[in-house]
């Protein structure tokens, strides 16, 4: 088990006993990401898991065995339980989980199916990069209702010049037959979205164009991992803009775009559903192969440790994580905001920007996001398109 690190913010000066006596109660897990196997059969140059400062992955066992998920199994029940919540959503993850073999999978699947409380709903979905989908495997999905997130970075040009295999070969080919497997008529449902990470550098049209081949049901656009110490090589606003006039003028909806609609919803005055913008609770946790239990990996593209908590589901339940620093902190809203972000204007649309990339050494996170700039430029676009169709709208933009 790694050794928890500490930064100035918030591990060291958020004083969490303060606001649980002001009245602060921490939001329940509602997702647990589970990482299933550790290895991946791709080396995408921007992995924040195998490029970037955290290389905790080198020290843990290559698949999760069945004591670690079973024990997970039982510590997420017992959460569910505890909170008494309608439901809680198990997100497959590594890695690749593909990588565990079908029956594999289909054994855990069922195992927290029989341990999660009678009468509290498991939402099951994976994520995976869409290479080894194959017919056994989109059976065990099929069988237990669980829907496939893919992960796919545009056109096969631009897809194949981050996302290659260890030999240099590009997977478009490889994921586009997986695609077509599981978005045949036979499996309707299965199929959750597209996630794609963004690539300034490329065209930002023919990218959605060829996203929406594959006519998703959504799709997540994701600003590439980068903070204060390791800033992007480029601004990412034009390219995002560029992609959401296309999306907003269509002359009907052709797939979600959860950080647009999170925008729009925001400067209506309503709430987030992702950690890129807002101020919405963050209610994830993730659960490692050998049982640790960590804050959400992203932050491994921060410093090494960054993700972890001193606990495991062999000695801890899923609470004893809640009054973690790195938990509070993305729980408690604006007042997890420096001083530059709440004298904003947009503080409340863009949350901050996701909590990864405000890292800066040595002082933490509570620094505005390095893609401050950019989300500034798209909400304000966004506010103007919206407030031309609206006659005025939402929040000062």
């Amino acid at each position: 088990m790694s050794t928890p690190s500490a930064v100035s913010w918030p591990d060291r000066t958020l004083d969490v006993g303060a606001l649980r006596r002001g009245g602060w109660r921490p939001t329940p897990f509602r997702d647990v990401v589970l990482k299933v196997h550790q290895r991946c059969n791709l080396a995408c140059d921007y992995c924040y898991v195998y490029t970037m400062a955290d290389q905790s992955w080198r020290d843990r066992p290559t698949v999760m065995p069945r004591d670690t998920w079973l024990r997970a199994a039982t510590r997420m029940a017992a959460h569910a339980d505890a909170h008494d919540l309608a439901g809680m959503r198990l997100v497959l993850h590594g890695g690749e989980p593909l990588l565990a073999g079908a029956a594999r999978l289909d054994e855990l699947i069922t195992d927290f199916r029989a341990a999660f409380p009678a009468g509290r709903r498991l939402d099951v979905l994976i994520q995976t990069n869409g290479t080894l989908l194959d017919r056994a495997a989109v059976e065990v999905f099929r069988g237990h209702g669980v829907r496939v997130g893919v992960s796919l970075d545009g056109t096969a040009a631009a897809n194949d010049q981050r996302r290659r295999r260890g030999d240099g070969r590009g997977s478009s080919a490889d994921v586009d037959r997986g695609l077509r497997l599981l978005t045949a008529p036979e499996h309707a449902g299965l199929f959750a979205g597209l996630l794609c990470t963004i690539d300034p550098a490329t065209d930002p049209l023919a990218c959605y164009e060829a996203l929406l081949r594959y006519r998703p049901p959504a799709i997540d656009l994701l600003l590439p991992h980068a903070n204060w110490d390791s800033p992007p090589d480029r601004h990412c606003a034009d390219w995002l803009i560029a992609v959401f006039d296309r999306w907003y003028d269509a002359p009907r909806q052709e797939t979600s775009i959860r950080l647009f609609e999170d925008v729009m919803a925001l400067v209506l005055g309503g709430s987030s559903r992702s950690e890129q913008v807002g101020l919405s609770p963050v209610a994830v946790v993730v659960v490692e192969t050998d049982g640790t239990i960590e804050l959400s990996d992203s932050l491994k593209s921060a410093y090494p440790g960054a993700c972890a908590t001193g606990r495991t589901v062999f000695g801890d339940d899923f609470d004893a994580v809640l009054g973690h620093p790195g938990v509070v902190a993305r729980q408690i809203g604006a007042a997890a905001l420096c001083d530059t972000c709440r004298d904003c204007p947009l503080h409340r649309v863009c949350g901050g920007g996701h909590y990864a990339h405000r890292y800066r050494s040595p002082g933490g996170f509570r620094n505005p996001s390095v893609y401050c700039a950019d989300l500034a430029a798209l909400i304000r676009h966004v506010h103007r398109r919206m407030a031309a169709d609206l006659g005025g709208a939402g929040r000062p933009a």
